[in-house]
Parts: structure tokens; sequence; C-alpha cells
């Protein structure tokens, strides 16, 4: 298992010399300054490596860009409309000029409009850390009351709708604009930032289309992409849902291993694979992490080791950001079945027997709690989490040396 960690290049108030100091392998990073829809170009690819690879002094790093996270999908590919034609063949140059730089593992998601969703970015916890929350009916009161989405509340049971009116008549005007913020939150230096109207209108642009729709749609791009990244010897791997569950009417294709079964089948190479979030597939009961890890295993091409803390054991629940090792995901179980597909590739002689991965969404704690770093991307916190997920390595991986694994 490649550890690696996920930057955001120089705006990033976490270091490539923290990254050193934590000890990873590998960086997970994007260009997310680059509108959505155009080429990567070589010239911006190498300004990322040259950024990744030096350090504050001006030093060499020895780091080098092992996956990009992400590689975005545009609107119009989702919906096929607009210049969805055009926004391809920019995704495949950027494959290619992404190869030409050494760069095999791509990471993209098909979710629409928002990539991921919470209604707190800091939520307390006992211990006097904070973490990532999604509160149901928190997300119900911004999706009925302010958003005022056309039949919003049939999305809902009825006790989230009542709570969801409590708590907007409980909000003051800093509280709305507050939870707007955090729901449209956008990645730092990302070249789209949402505000209520513009989520308006990306909706509306999604009506009728429903999940057998963007599914046929994802299919079509992937018949696009993935034979150009076979052929190149690449893989990229889909980011499940986050949450895995339908929001603000929009549909959900990448939520469980069904759906994952299905698109693999659809376009049966080993370039077409998945990213394993634990995390945002952890969120769902139904979900079973290893058994996925398991069955899924030889197209697994990127994996992101968080936890979370579900609040109920409904599909579509509240759930918050848990330390790696404290949530509802058997960890330990999971990185077993990790181990077991890593042994099987080496076995098989494969190129990608190490499967990177990256510790997701650490807690803030510490001095974290001072340096308003991207929320879910402490240093301590990840570095907490880091550090867990070796022990479990190692702990592993001694077992399997002497027989028992």
């Amino acid at each position: 298992m490649r550890q690696t960690w996920r930057w955001f290049g120089p705006k990033d108030l976490v270091s490539i010399d923290s990254m050193l100091q934590a000890g990873v392998e590998g960086v997970v990073s994007a260009l997310h300054h680059l509108p959505t829809g155009t080429a990567w170009s070589p010239q911006e690819i190498a300004q990322r490596q040259k950024e990744i690879a030096t350090t504050s002094s001006g030093t060499a790093s020895g780091l080098t860009w092992d996956v990009v996270e992400s590689l975005p999908v545009s609107e119009d590919i989702k919906r096929q409309t607009g210049d969805w034609r055009a926004h391809i063949e920019a995704w495949k140059q950027s494959l290619c000029n992404l190869h030409a730089a050494g760069i095999e593992v791509v990471c993209y998601n098909f979710m629409p409009v928002l990539d991921w969703t919470r209604t707190d970015l800091a939520y307390p916890l006992p211990s006097g850390a904070t973490c990532m929350r999604f509160e149901l009916p928190v997300f119900a009161a911004f999706d009925i009351h302010i958003l005022k989405r056309d039949n919003a509340a049939e999305s809902y049971p009825v006790n989230v709708v009542e709570a969801a009116q409590e708590i907007f008549s409980n909000m003051d005007a800093t509280q709305i604009e507050d939870l707007v913020r955090t729901v449209v939150f956008g990645l730092p230096g990302a070249a789209e930032n949402f505000s209520l109207d513009d989520l308006r209108y990306h909706l509306a642009a999604y009506a009728g289309l429903g999940e057998d729709g963007l599914r046929a749609n994802l299919v079509t791009f992937l018949k696009e992409v993935a034979p150009l990244a076979q052929e190149l010897g690449m893989r990229l791997c889909c980011h499940p849902d986050d949450p895995p569950t339908p929001l603000l009417g929009l549909p959900r294709i990448m939520s469980t291993e069904a759906d994952y079964a299905h698109i693999l089948n659809a376009v049966d190479i080993p370039a077409n694979g998945v990213t394993l979030c634990s995390g945002s597939l952890g969120t769902r009961p139904d979900n079973d992490l290893p058994g996925m890890m398991e069955r899924l295993g030889d197209r697994v091409h990127f994996l992101h080791l968080r936890n979370v803390k579900r609040e109920s054991d409904k599909v579509q629940t509240s759930f918050y950001e848990a330390a790696h090792l404290e949530g509802d995901t058997d960890m330990v179980a999971l990185v077993a079945a990790v181990l077991k597909q890593e042994a099987k590739r080496r076995d098989e002689g494969r190129a990608d027997a190490s499967i990177p991965f990256r510790p997701d969404h650490g807690q803030d704690i510490l001095d974290d709690l001072g340096r308003k770093a991207q929320p879910g991307y402490p240093s301590i916190g990840r570095l907490k989490g880091l550090a867990e997920l070796r022990g479990i390595i190692s702990a592993l991986t001694h077992t399997h040396v002497r027989g028992g694994l």
C-alpha cells in the first residue's frame, strides 16, 4: 500500500515540507485553477510536478505526483449538452499529457453539480477536536426553506421535515449565510464557486434526466476515455457519491456495490476502475466495505481510507467524520482485504500491485484548530490517521509473514 497525501497546490496551507515530515511516499493533486472542460497543458502539469518536487528551501523533496484527483468531468458531459463532445476530447488530451509526464492514475467523479456535501465544516466533538458533519434535518432546512426547491419536502421523512422547520425558524441571517456557504463549498482555487442562483440553474438543467439517463451518459463517457487510458497504460478510478444518497432531487449513480458492478461490466477493461472511498460508501449501512474490496478488488486503483459515524441505521442519515479507527467501518478488516488483493496481484505479476491510498478527512486537532486549513485536510489530524493506518498495515503484514493471515 503506497502512502500518499492530498495537496491542493501552492495555496494549500499544508506544505510540501509538512508532507515530508509526515513520511508520505507520493502526492495526490490536481490543477484546480484550470476551468472545467479545458485540456491540462504539458506546461501546467510540469509546473505542478516541479512544485511537488521542491521544498520551501528550494531543495529536492523526493516526492512525485502519483495520482490525479480530480480531473473534473464537466456538467455538459454528465448531461450530454452544450460542448460535451469537445469537453471529452479535452479530457482525452489531458490523459495524453498526463501520461507523457509519467502519471498513471486518474481519479474522477460523476456527481451532478456538487462534488460533496456537508452542513458543518467544524463540528465540535467532546474531545475538543472538530470535524465535518452532514446533519440531515439541517440539510433539509437548506433545501426546503433556503433554496426553496419545488416539492423538496417530498424528499424527506415527515419527522425530518418537521425538524427542518424548527431548525430554520431558529436561524438568523448569519446562520443562513453560513449554511449556504457550507453546502456550496468549493475546493480552494476552483474555477467554479456556486451561488444559490447558480445552484438553482444547475438543478434545473438536470430536470428529467434521472438515474438511468445519467448512468447511460457515464457509460458513454467511459467508452470514449477508458480505451485510451488502457492503450496508454493508465488507470481511471471513479469516486463514489458523497454522501451516497439522492440530494436536491439529483440522480446519484455511484453509491453502492451494484452501481460499481454495472459500470465495470459496461466497460469491462482494466483501465476502468474504482476509487474505493471508505468514508463516502461507509455512510450507507448496506455497503460492506471489506466485502466490496474482496469482490471489486482487481479493479480498485485508488483508496481513500477514512471513517464516519452514522447517527442512525437508515440509508439516508446524518453522520460525522470520525477518527480513522473509531467509526462504523471495520478499518482493520478493510486493510486486510486490501493486503490480500495486493498479494494476489504480486502473484499475478501485476505492475500495480501496490495500491495508492491516502488518509482522508482528518479531524482538526491540536495546532490544526488555529490554522484554518482546507476543511477535512488538516496536517496533524491526517498525520494521526496515517499513523493509525500504518500501524494496521504493519501489524497485518507481520502477522502474514508469521503465517497468521
